[in-house]
């Protein structure tokens, strides 16, 4: 299995730049999806973070409270290391079997794990190529803070548990640069599908 790792900081583009690439039919794992899957109602993962952050981090439909428990966790960087170590196994064997479904049912020789935290995790294991897509610091906690209903300051605490920019990009085999316009990216994009298909066919 050829697996690209797609990854940038918050508000960089990774969706734009992972929607050019379905585009292409390529299946893309998302592990963000991962992410709420096993966190859903009736998951052990839900019960374990209700029990030890409290009922306000639970919707009253018994869903998760996103908003509310990442505002818990960035504030106290001790609550964050012990979510972390809760979900992200979890969230890793997600991925994993997504990916491995993805090969089975899809026809495409390549796949693409969009994730926010490749690096920071052990899923950049999982890829044979990482991918970044940046955009100056200053552009991001921009368009982070326009999509978002964040506000700065938290924005700017989701930024500073992310690696940084300068490590992100020297850790990658390709970048995105999507400081300019959804063409340019698009154009990117696809000249890096075209070297993908190329990198993924199997060597005689």
């Amino acid at each position: 299995m050829f697996i690209v790792g797609l990854t940038g900081g918050i508000g960089s583009g990774k969706s734009a730049a992972a929607a050019r690439f379905r585009h292409h039919g390529v299946k893309v794992v998302d592990a963000d999806q991962a992410a709420r899957t096993v966190v859903e109602p009736g998951q052990p993962a839900l019960t374990a973070i209700a029990e030890h952050f409290g009922k306000g981090v639970i919707l009253p439909q018994g869903g998760l409270d996103r908003a509310a428990l990442r505002k818990l966790v960035f504030d106290n960087p001790a609550e964050r290391r012990w979510l972390e170590e809760l979900t992200h196994p979890l969230i890793r064997k997600e991925i994993i079997s997504s990916l491995k479904t993805s090969f089975e049912t899809h026809s495409a020789p390549y796949a693409i794990l969009e994730s926010p935290l490749l690096l920071e995790t052990n899923q950049s294991e999982l890829v044979q190529r990482i991918c970044v897509v940046d955009i100056p610091e200053e552009v991001q906690l921009a368009r982070a803070s326009t999509r978002d209903t964040s506000s700065i300051d938290q924005i700017r605490k989701i930024m500073d548990a992310q690696m940084p920019r300068v490590e992100r990009c020297a850790r990658a085999d390709d970048i995105l640069d999507n400081s300019g316009s959804l063409e340019s990216l698009h154009a990117q994009v696809d000249a890096l599908h075209q070297q993908y298909l190329q990198q993924a066919v199997p060597r005689q």
